[in-house]
């Protein structure tokens, strides 16, 4: 198809008039001047209204609006903690022959001496636990870290709802894939993370002699708050008190993480809350996540 030299075609295949010149086409340029003004100043008064929406507004807080991902966590009570007496069997009482003692020091022969222990209170763990969804052998760890971190560090204020956020996206509270959270705080098989190889994630040599990950090649995330073992010889505690401090254990992985995070600072403001958990995963997605997933929790136990 031919056209003429003063027509050209359009974007559908059809003849558009002829360009004007002169005069008319001074005209036709101004008038096109003009129109791409007016758009401009409607796309800034677009913009300039949209940030006015969410700055004064408060559109950003409704659900309608630009939904912005939550500043922190939600701060909840301490777990309530009640005492329960637990013996001390050495020999299980006195041991007499012909009416005496058999020879044996008096603190041996004696009664057995009845210490407190604590422990989180039952009808809250049944009531959270069923709120949450969180299993009640997870929830315990969780919640004896909030109470050891507040006696350790009160100016953290650290939750356990941070805790089991965190919990919940490394390995769903102990039970990623096939893996199963046993009596004992022990996820069967071991959850264990890729090799850190470089290749598509961090290269880190082997740092345990496989001893957590069972790789002698290359540190493996293990656990079900997935440490580094690197990082575990920082952090590694023994917060059920069997004399080995275990990352794959949930209860020591759950006080380990309380006091990494608590490291970073307090975390009573929105900055410093995000800091800590930033400082756990440098991740901002990661650190919106745990945050809502952490406001979750909060939000069903009230």
């Amino acid at each position: 198809m031919s056209w003429d030299e003063d027509s050209y075609p359009d974007e559908y295949g059809d003849e558009r008039p002829a360009r004007a010149t002169g005069r008319a086409a001074g005209w036709q340029v101004a008038r096109r001047v003009l129109g791409y003004a007016g758009v401009v100043a409607g796309v800034v008064a677009l913009a300039v209204g949209a940030v006015f929406a969410v700055s004064v507004a408060g559109l950003a807080a409704k659900p309608a609006g630009f939904e912005a991902p939550p500043a922190k966590g939600a701060s909840v009570a301490l777990p309530p903690v009640i005492l329960t007496p637990e013996h001390d069997e050495q020999l299980g009482g006195q041991v007499e022959t012909d009416g005496e003692s058999a020879g044996l020091p008096d603190s041996a022969v004696s009664d057995s001496t009845v210490s407190p222990v604590p422990q989180i209170d039952p009808e809250w763990m049944l009531r959270v636990a069923a709120a949450t969804g969180i299993p009640e052998r997870a929830l315990s760890a969780y919640a004896f870290a909030h109470v050891a971190i507040a006696g350790e560090q009160p100016q953290c204020s650290l939750d356990w709802t941070t805790i089991a956020a965190i919990g919940s996206i490394e390995s769903d509270h102990g039970s990623h894939g096939d893996s199963v959270l046993d009596a004992n705080g022990y996820s069967w098989p071991a959850i264990i993370g890729r090799a850190l190889d470089g290749n598509g994630v961090a290269r880190i040599a082997d740092t345990d002699g496989g001893v957590f990950d069972g790789d002698v090649t290359w540190d493996r995330a293990v656990g079900p708050m997935q440490f580094i073992p690197s990082t575990w010889a920082k952090w590694a505690s023994d917060a059920n008190g069997d004399g080995v401090a275990d990352p794959n254990q949930i209860d020591d992985a759950a006080l380990a993480t309380a006091r990494y995070l608590c490291a970073a600072g307090p975390m009573t403001s929105p900055e410093g809350w995000r800091a800590a958990v930033y400082s756990y995963n440098h991740d901002n997605d990661y650190v919106d996540k745990v945050a809502r997933v952490a406001n979750e929790f909060a939000a069903e136990v009230g």
